[in-house]
């Protein structure tokens, strides 16, 4: 039996995202600038983890994000696919948990601009960044001015998240630029070499660096959360992923080598930063600006980043809570505005709590790590979903795909890569319950992640079990 397309049924939003809104919010939420150092530190063979990246995760998750957008459209993206595909149940497990992982991904992203941010001034602003007060207050005011544009409408907050994504664009062109002139004017600081060039596939570390290259990738399927939103998601909705899909993978590559052809990798392991390493390049190039330069534009592409994912991720509560699965207030649109300002406002609290204690006593802040390390695994579970319902609901439609943007190849390719991008998840997910080196106790670091996971997961089933039994009764 074909399954019935679960539409969002939201009615009073704004249409007002276009397809370069929607690319630019792609390149903000997902590029993320410090992987191109974390990459070049593993050296020449970065450059083919990342094309397996590519190969293994971003275009499966691209092309299940093309069907299952144009098949099951409307506000809430993932959540609705996985409810046609497993039930209301699974629906709700994807859509909390996303929502869940972003709210510690959120103070995380902050806290990393606030530190970026003082690469801007140089070294007498970094005397800063061990001061609790000053990274309170900058990542509280960019959380509340972008959700504060976010209550106002997507018509303004989009500003925010296109600024974001240019900023990301103008720094890797300028990364390229300067491994370009590095190149030309001393040679390549790396030696590429066959050898170099092959990850060693006999290592274990090597399938954990590989997870962690490809969820680098992460993020197409926060464009189509915001498919209520957009004027016409199912043309929109491929063309801004074709030319996202590009632009990050250009980025991510580009940017990788440039900074191998700027700097030898040692150097690049020793510094272990982006700011550090642009520094650095500008230093070699006599540029003494370049680094404070790239460093603002950095930042205000995290800034970007922040607005792009509160944006999408508070329209997951919002949607839930139009099912009646979460309270009703957070179904709530602002009168004016068109906007689920109840969903926004709560997610806001919830993130400056979290930020807020991440800061304080010691203890508090080790929790506050392996909250890291749970949404790691939570972060994941909805793409398990995503690559799982691509495949199944292609099956269920039985031929009856009208107006749907069909994988080319067929069933089998479909098959195929819903395939291969659950298997990369799922060994991200494995990966990321491996702890730490130096960790003194692995059996408490495995039941800290895993169990903490289980029981977020485990409260959001509680909020499921009371708005399941008042649909019943209601």
């Amino acid at each position: 039996m074909a399954a019935t397309p679960a539409k969002s049924g939201v009615q009073g939003l704004h249409r007002v995202l276009g397809t370069w809104d929607l690319v630019l919010l792609n390149i903000a939420a997902i590029v993320g600038l410090r992987w191109l150092s974390t990459a070049a530190q593993i050296g020449p063979s970065s450059l083919v983890m990342w094309v397996l990246g590519l190969s293994f995760f971003l275009i499966p998750l691209a092309l299940a994000v093309l069907e299952l957008s144009s098949r099951v459209p409307g506000e809430g993206g993932l959540y609705l696919w996985t409810k046609a595909a497993f039930g209301d149940m699974h629906g709700f497990i994807a859509g909390w948990t996303y929502w869940i992982s972003n709210l510690v991904f959120l103070p995380s992203v902050l806290l990393f601009s606030a530190g970026i941010f003082l690469h801007v001034g140089g070294d007498n602003w970094l005397a800063n960044s061990g001061n609790g007060t000053y990274n309170a207050v900058y990542a509280l005011l960019v959380l509340w001015s972008a959700t504060g544009l976010g209550v106002l409408g997507m018509e303004r907050a989009k500003w925010l998240q296109n600024i974001g994504g240019i900023a990301t664009w103008t720094a890797a062109a300028l990364i390229l630029g300067a491994g370009a002139w590095a190149g030309f004017k001393f040679g390549p600081a790396t030696a590429f070499t066959a050898a170099s060039l092959m990850p060693d596939f006999g290592q274990l570390a090597t399938y954990s660096t590989l997870a962690t290259v490809a969820l680098a990738f992460a993020g197409l399927e926060l464009g189509p959360v915001l498919g209520g939103e957009m004027r016409d998601a199912r043309r929109q909705i491929p063309r801004a992923t074709l030319i996202s899909c590009i632009v990050i993978t250009a980025i991510y590559i580009c940017g990788t080598a440039s900074l191998l052809i700027a700097l030898p990798t040692a150097m690049i392991d020793v510094i272990g930063g982006i700011p550090q390493a642009l520094a650095a390049v500008g230093e070699r190039l006599e540029l003494p600006y370049f680094g404070q330069l790239t460093a603002f534009l950095i930042t205000l592409s995290t800034i970007g980043a922040v607005s792009a994912w509160i944006s999408g991720t508070s329209r997951m509560p919002f949607v839930v809570g139009v099912d009646r699965y979460l309270p009703a207030a957070l179904a709530r649109l602002h009168p004016t505005h068109g906007t689920p300002y109840v969903s926004l406002l709560v997610q806001g609290v919830l993130a400056s709590l979290i930020l807020l204690a991440s800061l304080s006593g010691s203890s508090i802040h080790e929790a506050f790590v392996i909250l890291i390390d749970m949404t790691a695994i939570l972060s994941m579970l909805p793409l398990l979903y995503i690559m799982a319902a691509y495949p199944i609901l292609r099956r269920r439609a039985a031929g009856r795909n009208e107006g749907v943007t069909l994988t080319p190849g067929g069933s089998i390719v479909c098959w195929l890569a819903g395939s291969i991008g659950f298997a990369t998840t799922l060994v991200a997910i494995l990966t990321s319950m491996i702890p730490p080196g130096g960790n003194q106790n692995p059996a408490l670091f495995l039941l800290k992640v895993v169990g903490g996971s289980a029981l977020l997961i485990g409260i959001g089933l509680i909020f499921y079990l009371k708005g399941h039994r008042t649909r019943i009764l209601g």
